[in-house]
Order: structure tokens, then C-alpha cells, then sequence
């Protein structure tokens, strides 16, 4: 009984520091001034992330989030920032913009969210009973939900990121015949 709850201890410990380097380095992200920082602090945050999923059993989540995410797309977005260079704008200057306005409408549209799903769980209207199989998790399992049942959200999202690749390319190309 003893040793079951120093386990329980320990696996709270860790995801509150977890939880907290989550959102610590969620914070450093947007609201360090150089990119190469935020970008070394996204790599915290993923990998915060992916401590998270461990805790929730999902090993092959976990390992997806660090290769994919912290290994692969950041080094895409670290070689856009060697790419393009440093801004030479302030980025306040001249008011908002419709950026400005726009992600401050999606905050709102998100943390609004957020309060309805919380509140829905601690009503009870989102609690269900489905069966989870023993196949639930696994990599098979997986790969069959993207490929099969999200194959056009699948292929959407790394149209996406094929647009944002070729897009920093292109703002890389004006900036540097702008010098």
C-alpha cells in the first residue's frame, strides 16, 4: 500500500513539473524577442508535451512528438529563421493589425472553448462509456486512423506545411534582395 502510493506521488510530481515546464515554455515561445530562443524553448515545450503523454501510457505518441515535432519540424523552422534573417521592424509600430486582431480573436475563440469543454466534463455531458480495444495506441492502430478514417485532414495538414516551407523560402528571397 505504501509503495502504491509513493508511485502515485511520484507520477504527480512529475507531471506537475511537467505541466509547469509546459507552460513556462509556452511562454518563453511568444515572449522571447529572438526567434532562435523561442524555437530552442519549443523544443522544451514539445518535449514537456511529450513527458505528458508518457504519463498517459502513450508511448508511440510520445516518440512521434519528439521525432516529428521537436526533431524535425523545429529544425525546418530554426533553418527558415537562419533563412530569412533577423526582422529590422519593431513589431509594434503603427498600432495593431489585422494579425494582431485576428490572434487575439482566435485566443478568445480558444480560451472560450476551453471553459465550455471544462464545463461540460464537470456536468457529466461529456462522459461516455465506449470499449477500447486492445489495439487502442498501437502504431498499426494509428497509422489506420490517419490513413483511412483522417486521410484528408492528414493530407490538408502537410499540404500546410508544404506552404509554409515554401512561403519562408519566398520571404527569404525578398529579404535578402531588400538589403
Amino acid at each position: 500500500m505504501i509503495l502504491a502510493s509513493a508511485g502515485n506521488a511520484l507520477v504527480w510530481v512529475v507531471w506537475v513539473v511537467a505541466a509547469f515546464s509546459c507552460l513556462g515554455s509556452a511562454v518563453a515561445v511568444v515572449t522571447f524577442s529572438n526567434p532562435f530562443y523561442s524555437a530552442l524553448a519549443l523544443i522544451g515545450n514539445l518535449s514537456s508535451l511529450a513527458v505528458m503523454y508518457l504519463l498517459l501510457s502513450a508511448e508511440f505518441v510520445a516518440a512521434a512528438q519528439v521525432l516529428v515535432y521537436a526533431g524535425a519540424v523545429v529544425v525546418m523552422f530554426l533553418f527558415v529563421i537562419a533563412y530569412v534573417g533577423p526582422r529590422l521592424e519593431t513589431p509594434w509600430s503603427g498600432g495593431p493589425t489585422w494579425q494582431t486582431i485576428g490572434a487575439v480573436a482566435a485566443a478568445g475563440a480558444l480560451l472560450v472553448e476551453i471553459v465550455v469543454a471544462v464545463g461540460m466534463q464537470a456536468s457529466g455531458s461529456l462522459s461516455h462509456s465506449d470499449k477500447v480495444g486492445a489495439a487502442f495506441g498501437t502504431p498499426a492502430w494509428i497509422g489506420r486512423v490517419f490513413l483511412v478514417d483522417h486521410l484528408l485532414a492528414f493530407e490538408i495538414t502537410s499540404v500546410v506545411l508544404l506552404v509554409a516551407a515554401v512561403g519562408g523560402v519566398i520571404l527569404g528571397s525578398h529579404t535578402k534582395r531588400a538589403v
